[in-house]
This record gives C-alpha cells, sequence and structure tokens, in this order.
C-alpha cells in the first residue's frame, strides 16, 4: 500500500479533515497494514473494537447490523469502519466480510492516542470534528423530532443558530 494513496483515502474522512499531509502521514504509518482473504471476517457485530479499519482496496459487504437494507450490503472502497474503535473502548455495531482480498489499514486505539500525545493539534482537529458532526446530528434529530411532533414546520418555535445553539427567548419587559 502506497503511503500517498493511505493519505488519500484519509483525506477523504470527516474526522481527519483539517489535518496536514504530514500528521496523516504520521498517523499512516503508526497504523498496521492488514490483508483479508475472500471471506474473512473484518469486524464481528458485538465483538470489542481496538481500533478503526480504512478500507484500502478490494471489495467488502456489511452481513449484519442496524439499517441493513438487504442481506449483503456493499461496503465502499476508502470505507471507515468502527470509527469510535481508535478513539475510546467500544464494540463493532456491524459484521463486514471480504468479498474479494482486501487491504486495510488498521487505525489502533493506542497508536493514534501515542499520536495525540506527540501532537496535541491532532487531537484538537479530531475534537473539533466530531463536535462539529455531533453538533449536526442533534440539529437533524430536531427536525425528526419536530416531524414526528407534528411541530413540522411551525415558525413559533426557535430554530437553531448555525453552531447548533439554541435561539435564546427575548427579554422580558
Amino acid at each position: 500500500m502506497a503511503l500517498e494513496q493511505i493519505v488519500g483515502k484519509l483525506t477523504r474522512q470527516p474526522i481527519f479533515q483539517g489535518l496536514t499531509p504530514t500528521q496523516l502521514r504520521k498517523i499512516a504509518r503508526r497504523a498496521e497494514r492488514v490483508v483479508y482473504n475472500p471471506g474473512s471476517i473484518i469486524i464481528e457485530e458485538n465483538r470489542e473494537s481496538d481500533g478503526a479499519i480504512l478500507l484500502v482496496s478490494g471489495e467488502a459487504t456489511r452481513v449484519s447490523g442496524p439499517e441493513l437494507k438487504s442481506r449483503l450490503e456493499p461496503v465502499p472502497d476508502g470505507a471507515l469502519l468502527s470509527e469510535p474503535g481508535m478513539l475510546v473502548e467500544t464494540h463493532h455495531g456491524s459484521t463486514v466480510v471480504a468479498r474479494t482480498q482486501v487491504r486495510a489499514l488498521l487505525i489502533t486505539r493506542e497508536g493514534l492516542h501515542e499520536q495525540m500525545l506527540a501532537d496535541p493539534t491532532v487531537a484538537d482537529h479530531l475534537v473539533a470534528n466530531l463536535g462539529h458532526r455531533l453538533s449536526q446530528l442533534a440539529i437533524e434529530l430536531r427536525r425528526v423530532d419536530d416531524i414526528l411532533g407534528g411541530r413540522g414546520q411551525k415558525a413559533s418555535l426557535p430554530r437553531e443558530k448555525e453552531a447548533g445553539q439554541r435561539a435564546l427567548p427575548a427579554p422580558a419587559h
């Protein structure tokens, strides 16, 4: 696996956006290169995760997990599996199996933590990116709640500002 190919795939991951090519190269160098043969389980639902897995090449299929739309759901090249596992202790939410030979990068929790200790700006970027994504998720959940609650598009309710904060009510006189 060419380092620049890996860096290119890392760049496309929302969690790594804003990191420099040098920082991404360091993450890639700390990660483990893994090859899965056809039929091998890449991640297994409810098993403990020790890192995230970036699919660099090959074909994989998700065969179990939430919101599975069909019996076999293709996993796109460049997908980052079990993203939370590189940051905190967690379990895989799905099972993904290699259909062809899959070359992947295991970004271990230990390796990423070492990188964040060596370069705190990496931690800052990851926290900011996660915070932004969680804020966007909260806004979307509020929209769903509005729709399910029958509030749909009532103009009288305060809407969230761009940063995901609630508008403050006008002061009483």
